[in-house]
């Protein structure tokens, strides 16, 4: 968890970064098949769950997949859960209203302030395996029926 204190700029990188992005460049490609294969593993271990809920790709758009999220009830828990087993995911996109700069909105995008609390971004890089992804996928399973039961 962070916070967003002030207005800024955000000013990241330098020429070292920009020789390892360019020299990048002719992998992306590649490991963009591979998260969609990652994805599609995924898609495929989840989407019968009734209490995971994938966030789908929208319609026609081929989507590089370096996010591949699902909703779930009482996210902070799941997520200390898969942490004691060693699956790190990630919380991506909160509702801007929870940071101290826009707290004056609170309460004016209460959808996105109710999906914020339950999204999950599930591990999608290039070290991740089919073997990984069912384990995270049957950890993620057991952990949620656990966190709703208690």
């Amino acid at each position: 968890m962070y916070d967003v204190e002030e207005l800024g700029f955000k000013y990241h990188g330098n020429s070292i970064m920009a020789a390892i992005g360019l020299v990048s460049l002719k992998y992306l490609d590649r490991d963009n098949a591979y998260r969609r294969q990652l994805a599609a593993w995924y898609q495929e271990g989840l989407e019968e769950d009734e209490l995971i809920r994938i966030v789908q790709v929208a319609p026609g758009c081929e989507s590089s997949r370096h996010l591949f999220q699902v909703r779930v009830a009482k996210r902070d828990e799941v997520l200390m859960a898969l942490n004691e087993n060693e699956i790190y995911p990630g919380v991506h996109y909160r509702d801007n209203t929870e940071y101290k700069l826009y707290s004056f909105g609170a309460g004016t995008c209460p959808v996105a302030h109710e999906i914020s609390k339950e999204l999950i971004s599930l591990p999608m890089h290039m070290g991740v395996t089919k073997q990984d992804v069912d384990f995270i996928v049957s950890k993620l399973k057991e952990i949620v029926r656990i966190s709703v039961d208690s």
